[in-house]
């Protein structure tokens, strides 16, 4: 099973009754591998914090609960995660954080071992599918018996890593039903003070819990050198250093200190080996352990077997010599938007009118790079409208302002940044990409989709009536591969005061089935080179060997790969660019 698999299996057979996350990778297959087990009510949420309320409400109620979230999810999650820990739970509550060493789908790097010390909350790592599968398991039994919710950790490598389980069979939890007790879930600050209490007694058992070492193995080693690891990490210093000491933590807040000191005592020199941020290894020198670790592994990136040998050897334990070439360059294949999106052509326009870009979180980021690069700002999920609100109020964009955004981000976290813009009457146009799908994540569904995780139906949010009862006077929905529709209904966007929304209405071309019109070429001898069709970046445009004059390249198209969108064609000045049949006809 893939990493994600075995925490949905592992989640299963501790009996969990609800789930409910909002897609994000590397977490995503979660919920979608729940929901394949029979006794499970698993959900895609608006956002992460929506997910976790309803984890938490179930939780009260009695019922075994999980919310997952990629590691910025925990961020919009914050506000309640961080008040669950004075709560408490009534069944079982897990939370899962993926985090993302090496950004590979993410925009920030962060480490969020740190939320788990921060709210007061036990900290379980598997190192691979079966230690997710085990931990997650055994992190209902300790959500329950300490009366906390409990943060699980993946990373990328173990999220969509695959190795060998063990399934059991699933323990049905009882149903203890909602108990009221106002002095423990009314967050009033006089019951929030004795919940602060409260918390801090429950980490010193959790304390004495973690040092009885049910979640800490020990590896008896040959050699004078001691190493500290959690996470995957343990697999690659294994794989280094096989004759050196390891103590692997599955728990690691509270950690097993005085475990963590006796086996120190028993080497010349102490190692700590973990991705990203010096969590371990600041907690050991806060209690006066001295461990080497951050001056030999890097704070950034994945590690790797490669990455924790060329730290050995900076550290002297292996010979310079034993750390293998770096591997041939490859050539990249850069990310860009799929043949026929429907997100091309909007982002085309807006470059021509000169716009200043407010970007969101979906696959339409690709629009900052080359060739189209039209989007100016992107930095999380649902600022892009605030932003541009920002941006048009500082006066200085120097051009009109628009803020870019999914169908999916819009109702995930943009629709408070509409509300602001039409209450402060900002200058700006909001431009809702609506192509009926979380497509990044791949195709599933959120509240506007009108269909449920598992398919069903489910009514439908009108993007157009929502706008329109926030008090957006102007708005249009065109098709965004009607160039002249779109570059009008653009424009008189652009052009008016006060706050326009312009929505686009094409399904994506990959969700939920893939969608292929007849494909288009290119009659060689009309083609002039002009590159206007080049500026889409569609995949399915190639360079051709063949030129017009003054040696510019002419253009072919994949047939194999071309949807049939019209887009390009519409945007030949030449007419090259027709319906495969008619190629030959005058």
């Amino acid at each position: 099973m893939s990493g994600n698999e075995a925490v949905a299996r592992g989640a299963y057979e501790a009996g969990v009754r609800v789930a409910a996350a909002y897609p994000g990778t590397p977490s995503t297959e979660i919920l979608e591998a729940l929901a394949t087990y029979p006794s499970v009510d698993a959900r895609w949420s608006p956002n992460e914090k929506v997910a976790l309320d309803v984890a938490l409400g179930a939780s009260l109620g009695g019922a075994r609960s999980l919310a997952a979230m990629k590691h910025v999810g925990l961020n919009v999650a914050a506000d309640t995660f961080m008040t669950a820990a004075y709560v408490g739970v009534g069944g079982g509550l897990v939370v899962i954080s993926a985090d993302d060493p090496g950004m590979h789908s993410s925009q920030n790097e962060q480490d969020n071992r740190f939320f788990a010390r921060l709210a007061g909350v036990p900290l379980l790592e598997p190192a691979d599918s079966e230690d997710a599968r085990r931990l997650t398991r055994a992190a209902f039994e300790i959500s329950e018996e300490f009366d906390t919710p409990v943060l699980l950790r993946t990373t990328t490598r173990v999220a969509h890593g695959r190795s060998l389980v063990q399934p059991a069979e699933r323990t049905e939890a009882p149903a203890r039903g909602f108990q009221r007790d106002r002095a423990k879930y009314v967050m009033l600050p006089a019951n929030a003070r004795r919940r602060r209490l409260a918390l801090l007694e429950r980490l010193e058992r959790l304390r004495v819990r973690a040092e009885e070492g049910a979640f800490t193995t020990e590896i008896e080693g040959d050699s004078t050198v001691g190493v500290v690891t959690s996470g995957i990490p343990y697999h690659y210093v294994r794989e280094v250093l096989p004759d050196a000491g390891v103590l692997r933590l599955a728990l690691t807040n509270p950690l097993p200190i005085e475990r963590i000191r006796a086996f120190a005592a028993k080497f010349e020199r102490l190692f700590v080996v973990e991705e990203l941020e010096p969590f371990l290894e600041d907690a050991l020198a806060a209690a006066g352990l001295r461990a080497e670790g951050k001056a030999f592994f890097p704070r950034t990136g994945e590690l790797s077997p490669d990455v924790v040998r060329q730290g050995f050897a900076r550290a002297g334990l292996l010979a310079a010599g034993t750390v293998p070439a770096a591997a041939p360059a490859t050539t990249p294949r850069p990310p860009v938007l799929c043949p026929g999106c429907p997100h091309s052509a909007p982002f085309l326009v807006l470059r021509r009118l000169n716009a200043v870009v407010a970007g969101d979180i979906g696959c339409y980021t690709l629009a900052a790079l080359e060739p189209l690069a039209a989007m100016d700002t992107c930095i999380a999920m649902g600022s892009s409208i605030g932003m541009a609100v920002g941006l048009a109020a500082s006066g200085g964009a120097g051009g009109p302002v628009v803020a870019t955004i999914g169908d999916s981000t819009f109702l995930h976290s943009g629709v408070q940044g509409l509300m602001e813009a039409v209450y402060s009457q900002a200058d700006i146009t909001v431009l809702i990409l609506d192509n009926g799908t979380t497509a990044m994540t791949g195709g599933q569904h959120h509240p506007g989709t009108g269909a449920a995780l598992d398919g069903s139906p489910r009514p439908a949010v009108d993007l157009v009536g929502l706008c329109r009862s926030l008090g957006v006077e102007q708005i249009e929905v065109v098709d965004p591969y009607d160039m002249g529709a779109l570059e009008r209904g653009l424009e008189r966007a652009t052009a008016r005061r006060g706050p326009a929304v312009v929505i686009t209405n094409r399904p994506c071309v990959e969700a939920p089935v893939k969608i292929r019109d007849h494909p288009f070429e290119v009659i060689d001898d009309r083609c002039i080179a002009c590159q206007l069709c080049m500026n889409l970046d569609c995949p399915s445009l190639l360079w051709t060997d063949a030129t017009w004059h003054e040696d510019r390249r002419r253009v072919e198209i994949d047939g194999s790969t071309c949807t049939g969108c019209t887009v390009c064609a519409q945007l030949c000045p030449a007419g090259a660019i027709v319906p495969l049949a008619m190629v030959g006809a005058p």
